[in-house]
């Protein structure tokens, strides 16, 4: 099987298949297109999500936490909680150990997130750290987004850009073979990315103005569009010359051949806004030094559609992403 995340066939067919909701008290589970779980507590919903972080040894700790914590800003909900998991090889030290909690622990303290609990251990089982995490926050019931209310018509917005984890992994990973080619100022610009890679603020300020979020992860712009054409069973059509892509991820895309709009994105959040409400959501975000951009719209016609220089493309299923061609 292809490193990365399961095919979307597989994913049905491996795992979707075989599972299915045992309570009435949870709205949603895993599904194409879905961020968290959402389990009805009282007059209250608890979201949960997990994610690991395989893709580097870089920034584990601060990745492990924003990764884990964006999924529950998709619901415009605050994370409250995240367990960690962390999994490293007998030639670990102790302070590689140290260093990854110390860097966890400052990102949660920016997002104002407990770390509550986990596990850590040294196994053979692995050749490089994996940290797996899950994250916990809290709405009420009547800030429940339902997908039904989603239409043709509504805008897409993005946050920040594209390309954002994947652009500041391959700056640490390959940052020897980039300065040959590259300014250390380029490679900088493209390090500092991963201070980016939160979308929590992102969520919390929309939640007022969007009707649903995702959050761009592996598969990158091209993949989060596709499942959320999926999950809304409705078309997409999406303008290239709106996506803003920084100046560093062209560059450093342009040298290892892979496509910026299918490289994992944390740090961009999809929305989905009424048209109404496109330019206060943007003018809000931007108040927040968070820039935005209205790149396309949901569609009647259930195509999935990328127009780039006036050619219509087909947005296909997510594949294995762009970054592992690189490291």
């Amino acid at each position: 099987m292809k490193i990365g995340k399961l095919t979307i066939s597989d994913l049905k067919d491996l795992i979707f298949n075989n599972i299915k909701n045992n309570n009435d008290k949870i709205l949603s589970f895993g599904e194409i297109g879905s961020d968290c779980a959402a389990i009805e507590v009282g007059d209250n919903i608890v979201y949960l999500s997990t994610d690991p972080i395989t893709g580097t040894n870089s920034g584990l700790g601060k990745l492990a936490i924003n990764i884990n914590c964006n999924d529950i800003a998709t619901e415009g909900v605050a994370p409250i909680g995240i367990m960690l998991t962390i999994l490293a090889p007998p030639e670990t030290k102790k302070e590689e150990i140290a260093e990854i909690m110390r860097e966890a622990q400052q990102e949660a303290d920016k997002l104002g997130v407990s770390i509550i609990g986990g596990h850590t251990e040294i196994t053979a089982a692995v050749n490089k750290t994996i940290i797996s995490a899950t994250s916990i926050g809290i709405g009420t019931k009547d800030n429940f987004k339902k997908r039904e209310n989603i239409i043709a018509g509504d805008r897409l917005i993005i946050t920040k850009g594209v390309g954002i984890e994947g652009t500041g992994i391959i700056s640490f990973e390959k940052e020897s073979e980039l300065l040959d080619t590259f300014s250390k100022d380029l490679i900088d610009d493209a390090k500092a990315l991963l201070d980016l890679t939160s979308v929590v603020k992102d969520g919390i300020i929309a939640n007022k103005f969007s009707k649903g979020m995702h959050d761009v992860t592996e598969g990158g712009l091209l993949g989060a569009l596709w499942e959320s054409s999926c999950f809304y069973n409705l078309g997409v059509e999406i303008s290239y010359e709106k996506i803003f892509i920084p100046q560093c991820t062209k560059e450093i895309c342009n040298y290892f051949k892979i496509n910026p709009l299918k490289l994992i994105s944390s740090g961009t959040m999809l929305m989905v806004v009424d048209k109404n409400n496109v330019i206060p959501l943007i003018e809000k975000l931007k108040e927040n030094n968070i820039p935005a951009f209205d790149i396309g719209e949901f569609t009647t016609s259930k195509e999935k559609i990328l127009v780039k220089n006036g050619e219509r493309l087909e947005i296909m299923p997510p594949q294995s992403d762009e970054l592992y061609k690189v490291i």
